[in-house]
């Protein structure tokens, strides 16, 4: 989530040597460096979920998720982010010694009310540049909603958008669960979990 941004240009290398001190984290965007603030219980757990999910499902499948300490390097858009969760099945990925990852197939962020429209509009266009992004996740905090971008064979990016009742669908990683899955413990009053 970002609270605040510097107001003078940043070199990526001067950026991730300051990352590694730094107390708090900071997304990179083409010199730019953001401040990231702290999120809701609402969105901690949404993410813990996603990634527990994940995780199980993934397991010795070649394919890793990684959670919000992580940055994705998008290198066409010059930007370092931290998503909530990203996965990456690329052995590049897996070999390397960097504290980011740079070929994910997979994107999930958890909405909150200040960045959504960033999240929706340029963090998005930024993430397409990546080539093997196939998928991108918006997770609603505030009510039961899921829409997934997903690319297709022709390389454009297609809305699957889940509600209540329905089961999300991740096709990159061939993944499916109960919406209610994704939410659970964390808005009650709007799920049922039986």
């Amino acid at each position: 989530m970002v609270a605040s941004k510097s107001d003078t240009y940043i070199s990526p290398e001067d950026y991730l040597a300051g990352e590694k001190v730094s107390l708090i984290k900071h997304e990179y965007r083409q010199g730019e460096i953001y401040a990231m603030a702290g999120t809701s219980k609402a969105h901690a757990i949404i993410s813990l979920n996603a990634a527990i999910l994940l995780r199980n499902h993934l397991r010795g499948s070649g394919c890793i998720p990684y959670m919000a300490d992580i940055k994705v390097r998008i290198e066409a858009a010059n930007c370092y982010y931290y998503p909530d969760v990203a996965v990456s099945c690329d052995e590049r990925d897996k070999n390397a010694d960097e504290d980011f990852i740079t070929y994910p197939r997979l994107i999930v962020e958890v909405l909150s009310p200040s960045t959504a429209a960033f999240d929706r509009g340029e963090k998005f266009a930024d993430y397409r540049t990546s080539e093997s992004l196939q998928e991108y996740v918006l997770i609603n905090q505030e009510k039961v909603s899921v829409e997934c971008f997903r690319r297709n064979a022709e390389g454009l990016w297609v809305l699957y958008p889940y509600s209540q009742g329905q089961d999300v669908q991740f096709a990159s990683v061939n993944f499916s669960c109960a919406i209610e899955a994704l939410y659970e413990d964390a808005i009650p009053s709007l799920v049922n979990y039986s």
